[in-house]
């Protein structure tokens, strides 16, 4: 087991006050048999109500609502977490799903179709393709997990990895032609090429306790999980190349990139944003 200390801090800095419309946090990491919540606390300024729930895809949702005008919003979440997830190898198959390709079982079609689907129109759908057929050729033999792991390690080797701080995310067809993008734009990029070799496919936003900075003390991260029978969904890193384990801290998954932010809202009022600052620690604890 390890400990760690997050402190998520991100401000909002207006030219005039302004009336703060409701802001989703998604902060809370996904609490489970592999992760507990040891501590958590979220500080607002102004003053806010929080209304808690659960979203479709059952990621903890905080509903923050505001009274007074202010030229300054302050969002700041403070948890210590327990990470138990340090044997990410330590699982197993079913073996009617061990060889690629994967059929999933009927009673898991229904909720696994819409992790199938591309977002992508046709014409990047083909680009994509192009390009997954040189990770692995139709016909050839191989396990469904050395195909997943040989992906992650072809986007890793592939494209470089650049802070990007423009919102949203690069169409796979981009970030291959760039050979370059964020952890959310390879992340998605190994979600579509998966789905498009019949993976069900999610997108996860999270920490991670090491990061590609240095001097840094950790970061928000994203990468995605793909679902493997008899081992549920695996997380897979393409940023590092590899599979997701203790280094990193679920928050929340969803189908699309863009469906979870960590912060999100609105204000109304004639002013206009004057800058937006956020910062992440992680911090190895001791444990007791």
């Amino acid at each position: 087991m390890k400990r760690y200390q997050i402190v998520h801090r991100t401000t909002y800095s207006y030219a005039a006050p302004v009336q703060l419309g409701p802001h989703s946090l998604r902060l809370r990491p996904r609490a489970g048999h592999d992760l507990r919540i040891e501590s958590s606390t979220i500080t607002i300024q102004p003053t806010a109500s929080l209304r808690w729930h659960r979203d479709v895809e059952s990621n903890s949702v905080a509903i923050a609502t505001f009274e007074d005008p202010a030229d300054l919003l302050l969002i700041e979440s403070s948890l210590i977490i327990e990470q138990y997830d340090q044997e990410p190898l330590d699982f197993l198959v079913e073996d009617y799903a061990v060889s690629f390709p994967v059929a999933y079982a009927p009673e898991d079609r229904p909720v696994l179709d819409a992790y199938y689907l591309l977002a992508l129109p046709a014409p990047q759908t083909g680009t994509l393709a192009q390009w997954t057929s040189t990770v692995w050729q139709p016909g050839k033999s191989i396990e469904s997990y050395a195909l997943l792991q040989r992906l992650n390690l072809a986007i890793h080797e592939l494209v470089a990895y650049r802070q990007r701080e423009e919102p949203g995310v690069q169409t796979p067809a981009e970030t291959l032609a760039s050979g370059s993008g964020s952890c959310r734009d390879l992340a998605f990029l190994f979600m579509e090429a998966a789905k498009l070799l019949g993976f069900a496919a999610r997108f996860v936003s999270g920490y991670s306790c090491t990061t590609l900075a240095a001097d840094d003390a950790g970061s928000t991260h994203a990468w995605a999980e793909v679902f493997l029978p008899g081992a549920g969904w695996k997380g897979f890193d393409p940023t590092r190349g590899e599979i997701v384990g203790e280094n990193h801290i679920s928050v929340a998954v969803g189908r699309l990139p863009d469906s979870v932010p960590p912060v999100a809202g609105s204000f109304i009022g004639d002013s206009r944003l004057l800058s937006m600052d956020v910062t992440v620690s992680v911090t190895k604890l001791s444990c007791p």
